[in-house]
This record gives structure tokens, C-alpha cells and sequence, in this order.
């Protein structure tokens, strides 16, 4: 079967348990459960909710008992992609392809459905925890709690703000790429396999696989803002220079930068294929990043 048609595959089955996990459009008040689902359903790859569900089957666990987490972190990751659009950040009128939350529903209720999204996800995985009653699924919350925090994505998305027009060093950009990207990779394929059953070494080595995808996932990221085009990425080209932020991109070139991308894959598979488990759809998915067009 075709990978990317697996990873389809994936993204219905997420789709389908997010479909339980939010509110019905017809719920009172409706524009608010309206607005979160136009943000949560709008195309997106599911690519965090894969690896949880797959770091955790790579381990030998049950999948279907990781789907409020798995989905929780896309809820996370939507509430975090709302946020950076605004006006205030990113100020971007297109998301995958179609207009952003605050163009269609206003400013306000972007705001508000970003903070429901991200409510609703602690929501949906205390509701588990308490359900199924193990501390391994207390240990994934927590994990993804601390990818999305104060100590990972926000952290990169504060210092990725104040250093917008700023001539920033290697050191800060890292800075940047390991927190508000890598911090919910690491998120996801940590809690995955937290629900597993990983050792404690198999934890940080699968931390540090985390960090290498996510850094190389940001840099392939904005090498394709600069070479893609709309259709393909389904948002603006080139935001990068309108926000006047510095990338891999334009501090080394795109041939330098693309060379970095692929050396830290590879970093990245040598470490998976050095652990226990079935680790196949895992080294497929960090192969298939790098190679992506969109």
C-alpha cells in the first residue's frame, strides 16, 4: 500500500474518535462548538495523533486506549495554529487552503475557540485517566502537558515573537525549532510510548527522536515557504519574509539547510532502528517528512 495512503488511513481513524471526543455543532451556545470544529476538521495530516497511536503499538500497547490522548494533542495543536494566525502574531488569512478561524468567525471567537480547544483536550484526557485507572496514561498526560507548556511550545513561540525583525543567532533559532515544534513531537511520541511498554531508556531515546524529527520537520517547513507554492501548501508563500523571521532558510541557504534536514533524519532512523519494537511505520513517517512537499 501506498505510505501516504496509510497515513490516510490513520488520519480517518483519528477523524472518526474526534468526531466523539468535541461537541456537536448544535449545542448551545453553536458558534463556538461551530468555530472549533471548522479549525479541528480543516484537512489537517494528524501527523502528532499518528505517532502517539504508533509509538505506543511500537511498544507493544493497545492503540485504541491512546485515542483521547492522540486526539487531544491534535486539539492542542489546532488551538496553537488559531492563536498563530491572528493579527497579533502571524497575522495569516489562510490555513490549509481555506481562511483562517478569525476571518471566518472573528477575532474574538478565534481566541475563544482556541482557548476551548486546548481546554477541551486536558478535558478529554483527564476524562481517560480517570477512566482507565493506570498511572502509565497519567504519565502520557503528563508528557504532553509538558510539550505544549511554558517549558515547550509556548516557551518557542514567545522567544519566535520577540525575535521577529531581529538578527538571531543559531543558538536562538534552536531554541525556537525545539520548543515550538519539537516540544509536541516529543509530546506525542513520548505519551505514546508511556502507553506502551518502553523502559526508561527506550524513553529518552524515543525524547531524542521527538527533537530530531521536530527540528527537521521546522526547517523542511520553511525551506517550503521559500520553494512551494499556495496550491500546494494550502497557505501564503513566503511568510516567512513578510514577518521578517530568520529560518535555517535564509541563515544557510536552502542546499545547506536541506542537507541539515536529511542528516538529522538520518540521526533520527539510526535511533529507532536501534531499539526494540516494530519501529517500520515510525522510520516510513520520518523518511516520508523529509521528502514532503506540503
Amino acid at each position: 500500500m501506498d505510505f501516504k495512503q496509510e497515513i490516510k488511513d490513520r488520519a480517518n481513524i483519528v477523524d472518526s474518535y474526534m468526531e466523539s471526543f468535541l461537541p456537536g455543532e448544535d449545542e448551545y451556545p453553536e458558534v463556538i462548538y461551530k468555530a472549533m470544529r471548522y479549525s479541528v476538521f480543516a484537512g489537517g495530516k494528524r501527523l502528532r495523533p499518528i505517532m502517539v497511536m504508533e509509538a505506543c503499538k511500537a511498544f507493544g500497547g493497545d492503540w485504541e486506549k491512546t485515542m483521547p490522548f492522540a486526539c487531544a494533542i491534535e486539539m492542542i495543536h489546532t488551538y496553537s495554529l488559531i492563536h498563530d494566525d491572528l493579527p497579533a502574531l502571524d497575522n495569516d488569512d489562510y490555513r490549509r487552503g481555506r481562511l483562517t478561524s478569525h476571518k471566518m468567525f472573528g477575532e474574538s471567537m478565534a481566541i475563544l475557540a482556541g482557548d476551548a480547544l486546548l481546554h477541551h483536550a486536558f478535558e478529554t484526557m483527564a476524562k481517560a485517566c480517570v477512566e482507565l485507572n493506570d498511572i502509565k496514561y497519567n504519565k502520557a498526560m503528563l508528557a504532553i502537558a509538558e510539550g505544549a507548556g511554558v517549558h515547550g511550545m509556548v516557551a518557542g513561540q514567545v522567544v519566535d515573537v520577540i525575535s521577529e525583525g531581529k538578527e538571531i543567532d543559531k543558538d536562538t533559532l534552536d531554541f525556537i525549532h525545539k520548543n515550538k515544534t519539537a516540544a509536541m513531537l516529543i509530546g506525542a511520541l513520548k505519551s505514546g510510548a508511556e502507553m506502551g511498554v518502553a523502559c526508561d531508556e527506550d524513553i529518552k531515546k524515543i525524547e531524542r527522536v521527538g527533537e530530531l524529527v521536530g527540528v527537521a520537520f521546522q526547517i523542511q517547513d520553511d525551506i517550503l515557504d521559500v520553494t512551494s507554492t499556495f496550491e500546494k501548501l494550502g497557505k501564503p508563500i513566503n511568510s516567512d519574509e513578510k514577518n521578517h523571521k530568520v529560518t535555517y532558510a535564509t541563515m544557510f541557504g536552502i542546499e545547506k539547510a536541506s542537507k541539515i534536514v536529511e542528516e538529522m533524519s538520518d540521526e533520527a532512523i539510526d535511533i529507532l532502528k536501534s531499539m526494540g519494537g516494530d519501529m517500520d511505520f515510525l522510520i516510513r513517517l520520518t523518511e516520508y517528512l523529509i521528502k514532503r512537499d506540503n
